[in-house]
């Protein structure tokens, strides 16, 4: 265990931080497909099951998908009758995703199965240890997103 007084530095944190999210990668990838899908069709899904009907663009930017790889995506979801695309009623341009009832019944089974393999993934991690890694996480991400990394201030106030 580490010193608690001992400064970690910012590169062996990126390092550490690196490592653990490729490896926790490799385990989300390997639950996906084993349900038959790719992280990029999963994660187009679960979004569209937690947030409800997205525009296109939209839900490219919350999946991380580029606008090419998109619309590959909800084209082949589209093509197993799991995702429709419609127009907005209110902007004819912008082409809104929206799960089917077959799609929604098909993700929020791949969904559970998924969060019980996650799950799996961390279950070695006490529940202080999982808040301690979460608030970290967040705090990390907040002051890197807001400039205040350098202040300290974690954008909490």
């Amino acid at each position: 265990m580490s010193n608690p007084t001992e400064t970690v530095p910012g590169i062996h944190l990126w390092l550490l931080l690196s490592k653990a999210s490729q490896a926790m990668a490799v385990y989300a990838r390997r639950s996906v497909a084993e349900q038959g899908l790719c992280l990029s069709d999963f994660s187009v899904l679960e979004a569209l099951l937690h947030k409800g009907p997205l525009a296109v663009n939209v839900l490219g930017r919350k999946v991380l998908l580029t606008s090419g790889s998109m619309t590959a995506a909800v084209d082949r979801l589209g093509e197993r009758g799991w995702v429709e695309r419609r127009e907005d009623g209110g902007d004819r341009r912008t082409r809104v995703v929206h799960l089917t009832a077959k799609g929604r019944g098909v993700i929020r089974k791949l969904f559970a199965a998924h969060e019980r393999d996650m799950e799996q993934a961390v279950a070695f991690m006490n529940a202080g240890e999982r808040v301690a890694l979460a608030d970290g996480l967040r705090r990390l991400g907040r002051g890197l997103a807001t400039g205040n990394q350098e202040s300290g201030d974690n954008g909490d106030e």
